[in-house]
């Protein structure tokens, strides 16, 4: 089992679901992986219309990385090396892009919502860039366009909790539906969003890129990210869940 679940519909939208609902989706070496290659077929796939990036349990998208799993030093710093592959890859999709924000929103998780263009809200969300809590360098790339630098320095410095109703208030959040539904709302989203000309689409994708320049300020974070992976504290390995 990899953690990872793919469709694709008759309009070109691919739906990855992640599938570790004991562990609220953590993220663990094997579900980056299988992110990895999926999101490597994605970004050479001329058929893609849109992407989904969901969860089978509405009680979290992704609650962050899996700290649970037994890795030596070696091992956390290739998945450091693979988190950082992660936020690259998602941000070189060439098509319009949308998390599902669902239960638990944290960290990782958080990170992957960002890096998203676009986000549908579950009234259950628990959004928080939670990562300074462990001294994590993550955050202000892809959070700072979003909101802007003064909101996410109190977002990310704090690491408190966003519900759904401030998400969408402060531009987090594109649409609010109850949990239940909101896989079925980004879907829509996602089609409706599809119908529109596919080389204008990935044209409008670039230039949105581009001109916030999302690719070199997530190398530039990428670069910090693991350099604390290996040379600093790092990320835990092996700890137990709270």
């Amino acid at each position: 089992m990899n953690g990872l679940l793919r469709t694709r519909t008759d309009d070109g939208i691919e739906l990855l679901r992640l599938d570790r609902p004991q562990v609220r989706n953590a993220l663990d070496t094997a579900t980056l992986d299988a992110l990895l290659v999926a999101f490597g077929e994605l970004v050479a796939d001329r058929d893609l219309r849109a992407l989904v990036v969901s969860t089978t349990d509405p009680v979290a998208l992704c609650a962050g990385a899996d700290v649970g799993e037994r890795l030596d030093r070696v091992g956390g710093i290739a998945r450091m090396e693979r988190f950082a592959g992660l936020y690259a890859a998602l941000t070189d999709v060439p098509v319009p892009t949308i998390a599902v924000c669902v239960g638990n929103v944290v960290g990782a998780g958080a990170e992957l919502a960002a890096a998203c263009d676009l986000r549908v809200a579950g009234d259950n969300l628990k959004l928080a860039w939670a990562g300074a809590k462990l001294g994590v360098p993550v955050g202000p790339a892809r959070l700072v366009p979003l909101v802007g630098l003064a909101r996410a320095k109190e977002l990310v410095y704090t690491g408190r909790v966003v519900g759904a109703e401030e998400a969408a208030r402060i531009g987090l959040a594109e649409r609010v539906v109850p949990a239940a539904e909101a896989e079925r709302a980004a879907v829509e989203l996602a089609s409706e969003i599809a119908r529109r000309p596919p080389e204008g689409l990935r044209r409008l994708k670039a230039m949105f890129r581009d001109g916030e320049d999302l690719v070199g300020r997530t190398a530039r974070e990428n670069a910090i990210l693991l350099d604390w992976q290996r040379h600093g504290s790092g990320l835990p390995q092996g700890r137990d869940r709270a």
